[in-house]
């Protein structure tokens, strides 16, 4: 539109001066289409409307601060009853949301991780691998590090569990919590199994030692710090006191 402006300027510089009032009345013509044309846009914008899903909306209320989790969690319930077939078909989809595509990978993980048979298993794998290499949400990583934790353990376990308790570092909380509540329900179903201790000791004491300098003027730990000393301090339980050795002096005065 403004280029009717620029056009109705010409044509009154080309008008004598008794026309100034023809110049005038254009104009004021041409700034009604313009309102016309601006209001008739903005009723065609449809204005926020509450979301009805009860899982999403339940997040997203005006009242409600934001919450990584809690999305993540009503699209969860939103697709818990979804057959396999079309969970898998979700993961391998590269156009869904970074939520969606960890909520797929979730409710599959709870509903058929332990139902697959060993001559589909391997698809999956490949399905969840490929989506973990191409994946720049955290979220969807944590879910399908943990997801191929739980269909092979004895596989995943030394190379995905160090990546999950690296998590425990990011600058998100809702990231942090949702890794260590992984971590935790995995060390829960260990067994106590001193292979898996010793990756989880060596990847914690490989993380405090790159931090000791910061430790040293720490008297109460946050809460990240707090948390990576509690997956700590099982893995000790499980090798022995003799792995206190191992650690930097500022670690083992947090201890």
């Amino acid at each position: 539109m403004p280029r009717v402006f620029n056009v109705l300027f010409s044509i009154c510089l080309l008008i004598t001066l008794p026309n100034v009032g023809f110049c005038q009345e254009a104009a004021d013509k041409a700034r009604e289409v313009l309102t016309e044309n601006t209001a008739s846009n903005q009723e065609k914008i449809p204005e926020g409307k509450p979301i009805h899903d009860p899982a999403i909306a339940a997040v997203e209320s005006n009242d409600t601060i934001f919450d990584d989790l809690k999305l993540l969690a009503g699209y969860s319930e939103k697709y818990k009853d979804l057959p396999k077939e079309i969970l898998l078909v979700m993961i391998n989809d590269n156009t869904l949301t970074s939520y969606k595509s960890a909520a797929a990978v979730r409710e599959f993980r709870i509903n058929f991780a332990d139902e697959i048979v060993s001559r589909e298993k391997r698809g999956v794998e490949k399905a969840l691998l490929r989506r973990f290499d191409r994946a720049d949400s955290p979220f969807v990583q944590i879910e399908i590090m943990y997801t191929l934790n739980s269909i092979d353990r004895y596989r995943y376990f030394k190379s995905m569990t160090p990546a999950l308790i690296q998590k425990l570092n990011h600058y998100n909380d809702a990231v942090n919590e949702l890794a260590f509540q992984y971590l935790e329900e995995i060390i829960a179903s260990s067994n106590n199994r001193a292979r898996e201790a010793v990756i989880v000791f060596n990847t914690l004491r490989k993380m405090l030692f790159l931090s000791r300098n910061r430790l040293v003027n720490i008297d109460t730990p946050d809460q990240r710090l707090s948390r990576k000393l509690k997956i700590l301090r099982w893995s000790i339980k499980v090798l022995g006191n003799s792995y206190l050795k191992k650690l930097p002096k500022e670690v083992i005065s947090l201890l």
